[in-house]
């Protein structure tokens, strides 16, 4: 199923009110392609892989009011080092992944899996995921073996997603260096992945990488980080180091407004409404995580937030019709 079905289901308003736009299929291949790639998810993420099933995240849609969900891989990031081995694990993760969407067409769709930092076999695998699989977009890491999202080596595959006008998700990724003995270095969830989101994003705006690439239509996760503090911190630096010849001028507010967040995580009491002061209610979009995020977890949070009359004027736009917003550009 490509993008224009998606498009019609998103768009059919009566029976499509809520979109998940942050959920992983850890599948059996998944799992073998960690194995053979020789990547340790436990010493990688300091978390272990949880159990999944299609069948077992349909029946938490139901019980979580989830209409439409858009898969997208879990990590850790598939490269390696070994090029040939990150292509065939991309491949393969990518035709199971699409294999569930044709299972569920109706409350399926999924981003693909390119193995950066391969420019070559990231655009190769683009056009195979998109072209011949139904990928609505494509997922990447915020760095691909510690080279970050923003790096001008992967500017011929943000020009082909920008001709493409794709959709992509990132996902954080644990930084390569990392601190020892301490929980923040430890459990990626906690400190790393947050950190290392807002590494990728300061990179990508200070290379003006949302108005070079202005056709990208970017999703970051988990209310942004530590980018709504970061935002007003980054706008004053900036403009000291490119005065010093430091860094090229760039207009922050510029690149930031044309990206889009997803909720996934914890966005009560606090998250959301940090993001909320810095980003636009219409680029705001739902997420769970499903299944890292326990299923009771989930549907626990979705109806304290289906309660809070704060949310009232905003809600239906983070269910379901920001996703228009992504679907139909």
């Amino acid at each position: 199923m490509g993008r224009e079905e998606v498009r019609a289901r998103v768009l059919n308003k009566q029976r499509i009110k809520c979109v998940d736009f942050h959920a992983h299929p850890v599948t059996d291949t998944f799992r073998r392609a960690m194995d053979e790639l020789g990547i340790d998810v436990m010493e990688e993420d300091g978390f272990p892989l949880p159990a999944w099933s299609a069948e077992d995240h349909l029946r938490f849609m139901e019980e979580a009011g989830i209409d439409f969900t858009v898969l997208s891989p879990p990590v850790p990031h598939v490269h390696n080092g070994d090029d040939g081995a990150a292509r065939a694990a991309a491949r393969a993760v990518n035709r199971d992944t699409a294999a569930i969407v044709r299972s569920a067409p109706d409350r399926f769709a999924f981003v693909g899996l390119v193995p950066l930092p391969d420019v070559p076999g990231a655009l190769e695998e683009t056009a195979y995921a998109m072209d011949e699989l139904g990928a609505v977009g494509l997922k990447v890491a915020t760095n691909m073996g510690g080279v970050y999202l923003g790096d001008r080596a992967f500017d011929p595959v943000l020009e082909e997603w920008n001709k493409r006008k794709a959709l992509v998700i990132l996902h954080p990724c644990r930084a390569r260096l990392r601190p020892e003995n301490v929980i923040t270095g430890t459990v990626a969830a906690i400190y790393e992945y947050p950190a290392d989101t807002t590494r990728a994003v300061l990179n990508m705006i200070a290379n003006r990488t949302m108005t070079r690439f202005p056709d990208i239509r970017w999703v970051v996760p988990h209310c942004g980080a530590f980018l709504p503090y970061m935002m007003q911190r980054f706008t004053g630096v900036s403009g000291i180091l490119a005065s010093l010849g430091m860094m090229e001028t760039v207009d922050v507010k510029a690149e930031f407004e044309k990206l889009y967040f997803d909720i996934a995580g914890d966005p009560e009491p606090t998250h959301l409404n940090m993001l909320r002061m810095v980003a636009a209610d219409d680029h705001i979009v739902f997420g769970t995580d499903f299944p890292h995020s326990p299923a009771k977890v989930i549907t626990a949070k979705k109806r304290h937030l289906d309660a809070n009359r704060e949310y009232d004027g905003i809600r239906e736009r983070i269910y379901a019709d920001n996703a228009l917003g992504l679907f139909t550009k």
